[in-house]
Parts: C-alpha cells; structure tokens; sequence
C-alpha cells in the first residue's frame, strides 16, 4: 500500500508541475494568490509567527529611515501590517507555483524577465576561471538566481534539506539538475562543496536559517538570529570570493535583482574571521529584504530567539474565564 501510494504522489506532482508549465502564467499567478489568501485564513498560528517576525522588521524599518512605505507604515498600522502578512502568504504560494514551473524555465526568461541591478557586481561574481560562493535567502523568486547561476558558469553545486517524500526529493534533484545544479545532501554539504570550489566550480547556498542547529547569533534587524556559520566557514577556508544574490518578483510577470560581495577579513583566527563575515552577510540580507519583505518566506519560521521566548508565556496562559461565571 505505501509503494502504491508513493507512486500515486509522484504521478500526481509530475502531472501538476506538467500543467503549470503548460498552462498560461497569468491565471496560474492568481490562482496562486488566491490559494495563499485561503491559506492564511487557515493557519492562524502561521500567520501569528510571520506577524511577528514582520512587525520587528517594519519596527527597525522606521527607526532606520529604510524600506517601502507599505513596510514602514506595518510598525505603526496594525492593518498595514496584516497587508504585509497577508502579501506573505501569497508570495510564499508563488514559490510554490514557481517550483512547479520550473522545467519550463529557459535561459532566454533571465534576458527577456529579468533586471540585472548590479552589473558591476555581477562582472566581479563571474569572473572567468574563478569559482565563487553565491549565498541566497528564502526570499523572492529562489529559482531565478539557480538558473543565473547554472547558466553564467555552466553549473553549479548547492546542498538542499531532504524532502520528507522520495518522490519530491527526486523531483527537486532532476529538475534542478536539468538547470545545471547539481545537489548534495547537508550531511555531505561542506565536503562536496568545497571539492567543487577546488575543482573551480562555483556553489550556492541558502543562509537565512540554521537548518543543522550549529549556527551562531548574528545581529539581524536590530536582534540577535541564529545564522548559519557554513557559508563564511567555506569562504575562509577556500580563499573563494562570497556573494549574496537574491531576486525579487515584480510587476506582469518582470523580476529584478543582484549580487552583493561580501569581504572576507584577512586577519584574525579561523572562527572570528567567519563570524565577523557571518555579520557582513547579515547587513546585506537586511539590504535584499528592506526592498520587499513580504517576500522573505522565512517569516513562517523562528528567526529570533527573544521574540519565541516572549511568546511562550503568552503561548502557555490558560484562557481567561468567562465574566459572570462562577470558578
């Protein structure tokens, strides 16, 4: 029975990801939007984790005098806020329809869709015969930057977290292996990406959230967050340059984005240089997502440990009688 099940699920998500790539984008684009709007009003707790996490980002927004109008005005506006959430949510359902849609992906869409915003910086992450780290966010259109990647430097190697079904597993290693990006396992992670940077193959990692528990606290919108070490680690170890590139979406159907350097401190131990990159790494996130943070999918999930500690309390309070009823 759970071979035929198994069977039926890849059946299933083969025959979905064959419909987006075939259907028109637009109606799928709101179909989408309407799916993560029912989303939203289903998963209250959800929603309660990315208005947090928003509102602290909104908050040092203001007090920076950075961001959008939209994401300013959520410190202040309890209704601009659940705006914000709310475009979260839709977002993060685009992701999911850009999944499925990701065969169709083509390298004429980065030419025709895509706003290069840093051509300088792009020059400098590409340059021939040098291999570079790329580290991106769950933010935006994540498979935009893969196929700009694979594209520019003929493939690349990227760890990903192992999908709880096989038959998604899969999906995810052929169709981003059709890209040009090769996965590799977390456990196996830094051994095969820093054999691929010797090798002078570029590699890009995801580095928002500490996935294998062995991250350190970096300062990030203004309190301490929990950020993977690994990617300064491979880029003190290998001499490689490192990189933050991210895409946004925009408007009908357009997306814009780029790559930022990050500098590597030439002195110091192995651990304080990492981490002082870790920090530069994070003051460029704050850079990617001041421009839309509605779509920084991680919002979903614990970023700072002081706001899930102010939570459980509250979490944990038994409700409060009716008034007029006796104990």
């Amino acid at each position: 029975m759970a071979g035929a099940a198994a069977r039926l699920r890849g059946r299933a998500l083969r025959a979905a990801s064959w419909l987006a790539c075939h259907l028109p984008e637009r109606p799928l684009v709101a179909a989408a939007e309407l799916a993560g709007d029912l989303w939203y009003r289903a998963t209250p707790a959800r929603a309660a984790q990315a208005r947090r996490n928003l509102r602290r980002v909104a908050g040092w927004l203001v007090e920076h005098d950075r961001g959008t109008p939209g994401a300013r005005a959520a410190a202040r506006d309890s209704r601009a806020l659940e705006r914000l959430v709310r475009l979260s949510y839709r977002h993060a359902a685009r992701y999911y329809l850009e999944v499925a849609r990701t065969p169709a992906l083509r390298p004429g869409d980065l030419d025709e869709r895509l706003e290069v915003e840093t051509p300088e910086g792009v020059a400098d992450a590409f340059t021939p015969g040098r291999p570079s780290i790329f580290v991106g966010l769950h933010f935006g259109a994540i498979e935009m930057p893969a196929l700009f990647l694979a594209v520019r430097v003929g493939g690349a190697v990227a760890p990903m977290e192992t999908v709880g079904d096989p038959d998604m597993q899969d999906w995810f290693v052929r169709t981003r292996g059709a890209m040009g990006v090769r996965i590799v396992g977390l456990r196996e992670a830094r051994r095969e990406l820093t054999a691929a940077l010797r090798e002078g193959t570029s590699v890009g990692l995801v580095g928002d959230r500490d996935l294998t528990g062995g991250g350190t606290l970096t300062e990030l919108f203004g309190a301490p967050a929990r950020l993977p070490l690994g990617p300064a680690l491979l880029a003190v170890e290998t001499g490689a340059p490192i990189f933050v590139a991210a895409v946004r979406r925009g408007p009908r159907g357009r997306y814009a984005g780029g790559v930022e350097r990050v500098e590597i401190p030439p002195d110091g131990s192995r651990r304080e240089r990492a981490t002082l990159t870790t920090q530069r790494i994070a003051r460029a996130f704050e850079r990617v997502i001041e421009r839309a943070p509605e779509q920084w999918w991680a919002v979903f999930f614990p970023i700072w440990p002081d706001l899930e500690e102010a939570e459980r309390p509250r979490a944990a309070a038994p409700m409060a009688e009716p008034a007029g009823e006796a104990p």
